[in-house]
């Protein structure tokens, strides 16, 4: 019985500690991996979303821009280097020329090992 409380405080404190690291926001610099449109425009949707990739903090994520805002693609280079801020399961998305978007993260997947 001594054991089994031991296993249940031990497996509450790892979820603790997970929890209260995941809650922390992320801020950093990465390259911008990839950038796709997503969806199709039509009456409800009149602006074309796009899934932006990239690497943080040894995770790729990708984040869904919104169908209901316009922005310009050619602004958000494939390539070169952003600045993100992820809070839970949004993301703000920044290039070096100061064009800033908002997304919704939609994957995330740990990093190969190098």
């Amino acid at each position: 019985m001594h054991r089994t409380a031991t296993t249940a405080v031990l497996a509450l404190a790892a979820i603790a500690a997970t929890l209260s690291a995941s809650a922390a926001k992320l801020n950093g610099a990465a390259a911008l991996k990839d950038l796709q449109p997503f969806g199709t425009t039509d009456k409800d949707h009149k602006h074309q979303a796009y899934d932006l990739s990239f690497d943080a903090e040894g995770h790729s994520y990708t984040c869904r821009t919104d169908p209901k805002k316009s922005i310009d693609a050619t602004e958000f280079v494939v390539g070169s280097q952003i600045n993100y801020e992820i809070d839970k399961n949004k993301a703000t998305i920044k290039t070096l020329k100061d064009k800033k978007l908002e997304c919704k993260i939609v994957r995330v997947e740990k990093s190969p090992a190098p």
